[in-house]
């Protein structure tokens, strides 16, 4: 294919990816309050974990005491039913456009390469929705964690801005995070890193991932930092199997210099290509002198008082052979 003919091509796949997108986005706007083939609204099911709160512990604005969120602005139920429709979607869609994805790059890619990166989008998906779907479940204990504190001096009214940021921000967190065994494995794949790498530094992997989960949960209460840090030791840990397994199978051995002291020096090796061993110097040979090179210029004599009379300089019809020092010496 040509140039032009590989960006008609792109534009085709991006086409139907958008087009995807919006009808995706159409039933997620439609599916937040009206729900379809006998499911729950969309709505109600991201307000579960607010509305499985206890009374007490959140305010109630309407007659009926059916649980809803705070709006404080005109447009604020627009926007975030627009928000959560294209949320919606984006993961309507996501088999559409991931399908555009891999069939623009499958041409360009040998047999195993193509089952390499089917594999590899497949597994991302998966973990995302894991990740996700783990934020969800314990999204209620930890927003009970977070609504009971101080619940004796008052009492909390989220807007939905506030909580579905805050449901949304955590999902997608939990999602990526749990990308990164994937990045592991993948950085395994081709060399970069293995398995002796990091199997001595297990400890400092942990403590690493603790911080990590400390600083990207964004309710910074320990319920929901705890259930991330423990799933990505896990997943790690089954990364790091992996890579164990897949340098067995690949016969990557350690160097034996690896091993070795900081203070050690390791032993010179005598194979082939090798240093090998030191070897005696020859005893010199002297240099006769009449292999000594001979000045083509007569030396002219020391300083006596005696005057000389000049020679007349014969013309040298050849070009000089020797270099710029032969001339000054």
């Amino acid at each position: 294919m040509t140039l032009v003919q590989h960006l008609q091509e792109l534009r085709r796949r991006i086409v139907i990816s958008l087009l995807a997108f919006v009808v995706g986005a159409i039933v997620g706007f439609i599916w937040y309050q009206h729900a379809p083939f006998g499911m729950s609204p969309l709505g109600e099911i991201l307000r579960g974990p607010y509305c499985s709160l206890p009374e007490e512990s959140r305010v109630s604005f309407s007659a009926d005491g059916e649980c809803r969120l705070l709006a404080t602005s005109p447009f604020e139920m627009l926007m975030l039913r627009l928000k959560v429709g294209a949320l919606a979607g984006t993961v309507l869609s996501s088999p559409v456009w991931l399908y555009q994805i891999w069939a623009f790059i499958v041409p360009g890619l040998h047999k195993n390469e193509r089952r390499f990166t089917f594999l590899f989008v497949s597994t991302a998906v998966l973990l995302f929705v894991l990740g996700a779907v783990l934020a969800y479940v314990i999204l209620s204990v930890g927003l009970e964690f977070l609504m009971g504190m101080g619940s004796e001096y008052q009492t909390a009214a989220l807007t939905g801005e506030r909580y579905f940021y805050f449901l949304l921000a955590l999902l997608l967190i939990f999602g990526v995070s749990f990308e990164i065994p994937l990045l592991v494995v993948c950085l395994n794949l081709i060399g970069v890193l293995e398995y002796d790498h990091v199997k001595d530094k297990r400890r400092i992997i942990i403590v690493v991932i603790m911080i990590f989960a400390a600083v990207v949960t964004p309710g910074q209460e320990p319920f929901s930092m705890l259930v991330l840090a423990g799933a990505l030791v896990v997943l790690v840990e089954i990364a790091f199997q992996f890579c164990r397994i897949n340098d067995k199978r690949q016969k990557r051995q350690r160097p034996d210099w690896m091993d070795l002291d900081d203070e050690t020096a390791s032993s010179l090796d005598e194979g082939t290509g090798a240093i090998g061993a030191p070897t005696p110097v020859s005893a010199s040979t002297s240099v006769s002198a009449s292999s000594r090179p001979v000045s083509s210029r007569p030396v002219p004599p020391a300083s006596t008082g005696e005057t000389r009379v000049p020679q007349p300089e014969h013309k040298n019809t050849q070009p000089p052979q020797s270099g710029f020092f032969d001339d000054v010496l």
